[in-house]
């Protein structure tokens, strides 16, 4: 009897310890899965956030997070990876393309850009992403910091001219750069430039090419 009740009570907790590990388990995975819907839902209202500043959502009425194509051109496109291209329409009409492009030579290493380009070929308006340049010079190409990337809006490939106009001031170009640091303005001139140019020869084909969802079904 002895032995039938020690068994018996094994058991018993054997089986109480595997039906917390389950309950466990479980709630670890619920968790998971709410917070990881949360992140997620977070990251797409930031990126909008960020696509919207460039291109107003009252311009356009389709999904812009989603109607989004992948392409590849490290020389234009400053990324040996693909780059985001999210394309804004109305009515089925392309508006703008919007490029998360790179710059790769900044002072302190690659630079992450928007560059939101009009159905025409013109900036709608461009914005820093994320950058490690130095902290009172180079980190001026921030919005938040200073009003100088405003300064590619409405430019386009004839304005200011492609042959010498598309660079800072110091290398005889239209842009200004920041006392003490000239490269990373250099750097962002060369980076949207490239993007226009990319949008100057693909952009037929930006526009009617699969988005990144429809390739993967």
């Amino acid at each position: 009897m002895t032995n039938n009740g020690t068994l018996k009570s094994v058991r018993i907790g054997v089986l109480v310890l595997g039906l917390f590990a389950v309950a466990a388990t479980g709630l670890v995975v619920l968790v998971h899965t709410l917070t990881h819907e949360r992140v997620i839902a977070n990251e797409r209202a930031a990126v909008l956030r960020s696509l919207f500043a460039l291109v107003p959502q009252t311009q356009i009425d389709n999904d812009l997070y989603n109607d989004v194509v992948e392409v590849r051109d490290p020389e234009l496109l400053g990324s040996s990876s693909p780059v985001k291209v999210f394309r804004a329409r109305k009515s089925g009409q392309p508006v703008a393309a919007i490029f998360n492009v790179v710059a790769p030579d900044g002072y302190s290493g690659p630079i992450a850009l928007l560059v939101a380009v009009d159905v025409k070929g013109g900036v709608l308006g461009v914005r820093v992403v994320s950058h490690k340049e130095t902290p009172g010079l180079g980190d001026k190409i921030d919005e938040r910091r200073t009003p100088w990337v405003r300064g590619f809006e409405q430019k386009d490939l004839q304005n200011p001219s492609l042959q010498g106009g598309w660079a800072v001031r110091r290398d005889g170009g239209v842009f200004d750069q920041f006392s003490g640091a000239t490269i990373t303005p250099r750097a962002v001139v060369k980076a949207v430039k490239n993007a226009l140019v990319y949008y100057s020869k693909h952009r037929d084909e930006l526009f009617a090419a699969p988005n990144v969802q429809e390739i993967a079904q």
